[in-house]
């Protein structure tokens, strides 16, 4: 109810800012949504032209009215945006410092990917460019943690999986893919994919709500992803809810990151190479070159896909709406999180909920999002001509 009085305040207050007034859409869509329980609450922020237009929250971490109003602030789990903020984004950087080459077989960085095979000539054809394309041919999602349930035996498990086709030949949006990513990108670093993202991710970027494994003390003012009734038997709060992740102790190539929007925005920023302002959109010098930024965003095939090298770009009936351009890139999180980012329009949108609370049956999430974007590019398209 304070929602929806929310929105329609800002629609009736003559007085009011006329970017909120322009905003008042997003407020709708969003307002709709939390009444038809697609999430009980959502957090949300704009960025156009290395400003920051639009930062804010409505509803609550749960349905339950004594439940915590969220803010713009709140942290959630963004699930596998994991695989743009952190695997990714380190793939970026070693590759744009010369540390990495694309082409790089797996088996050389993780030889047990190789070693005991059958189908040992298709392993040895799969390239780091093959798990960031998620065209490897490995299966999309496996229960690993079913029968692992540790973080070597998942590895372990992660290595053996089949090869189901020829690498570049089918695209399979594929978990097990980001692990191993993960895992051979730790070779390179020397440490864990945490750490280093800590320091050369996050720590540049003063993203400082970012990172895996929230600190217990953070966990309360985090909203819960679900009701776990088959393998934790807890409410999941302030802890990765995806399993496997959970089984690698909460640091994954393909989930495990909790974030806010105002990081999100900055990383953002980040992507479209800004400089900081009062807003702090971006560090004062840009972490990702442009060339970097412009080779992850190319779509790596076969023809119909629309994955490039970690992101995912616009496709027909896309999650980011009808709107952004073809040279846009961008991510979804299974928990209900997503970030998508236009090159050419110079424009991010994050949202942030957790419509996996208390469990995972609704996909209203499908609507609101496309729903979502369109509003904002219309309130923008409304700001700026």
């Amino acid at each position: 109810m304070q929602d929806k009085m929310k929105t329609e305040a800002i629609v009736a207050d003559a007085s009011a800012a006329p970017v909120e007034r322009q905003f008042a859409p997003v407020y709708r869509v969003l307002t709709d949504a939390i009444a038809a329980r697609a999430f009980p609450g959502c957090a949300f922020g704009v960025l156009a032209d290395g400003k920051v237009v639009l930062q804010d929250a409505i509803g609550r971490s749960t349905y339950d009215s004594d439940s915590f109003a969220v803010t713009a602030e709140s942290i959630y789990d963004v699930a596998s945006i994991t695989k743009v903020v952190a695997t990714t984004a380190a793939a970026m950087l070693l590759v744009q410092r010369g540390v990495l080459d694309l082409d790089t077989p797996l088996g050389e960085l993780l030889p047990g990917f190789v070693v005991g095979r059958s189908s040992g000539e298709r392993a040895r054809s799969v390239a780091i460019r093959h798990l960031l394309g998620h065209n490897s041919g490995l299966p999309g999602y496996v229960e690993l943690f079913r029968t692992a349930t540790t973080p070597d035996g998942l590895l372990r498990a992660s290595l053996q999986l089949p090869i189901e086709t020829e690498p570049g030949t089918r695209t399979a949006y594929s978990d097990p893919g980001f692990i191993l990513l993960g895992k051979a990108l730790e070779v390179l670093m020397r440490e864990s994919l945490a750490t280093w993202t800590e320091r050369e991710v996050f720590g540049p970027l003063q993203l400082t709500a970012t990172g895996f494994n929230p600190a217990r003390s953070a966990r309360p003012f985090i909203p819960p992803t679900e009701e776990d009734a088959s393998l934790r038997y807890r409410r999941i709060q302030g802890e990765v809810q995806d399993e496997n992740a959970w089984a690698l102790k909460g640091v994954a190539g393909h989930a495990g990151v909790f974030s806010n929007v105002p990081d999100l925005l900055r990383f953002a920023g980040a992507i479209l190479g800004g400089k900081s302002d009062e807003n702090g959109s971006a560090p004062s010098q840009p972490l990702f070159s442009k060339a970097t930024v412009k080779q992850f965003a190319v779509r790596q095939g076969p023809e119909g896909s629309s994955r490039s090298l970690g992101w995912d770009t616009p496709s027909e009936k896309s999650s980011a709406g009808r709107y952004f351009s073809a040279n846009s890139i961008g991510h979804l999180g299974y928990t209900g999180c997503s970030l998508w980012i236009d090159l050419d329009g110079k424009i991010a949108v994050i949202l942030l909920t957790n419509r996996t609370w208390p469990d995972r049956k609704s996909q209203l999430i499908r609507d609101v999002r496309p729903a979502f974007h369109d509003s904002v590019r219309g309130a923008l398209k409304s700001i700026y001509e």
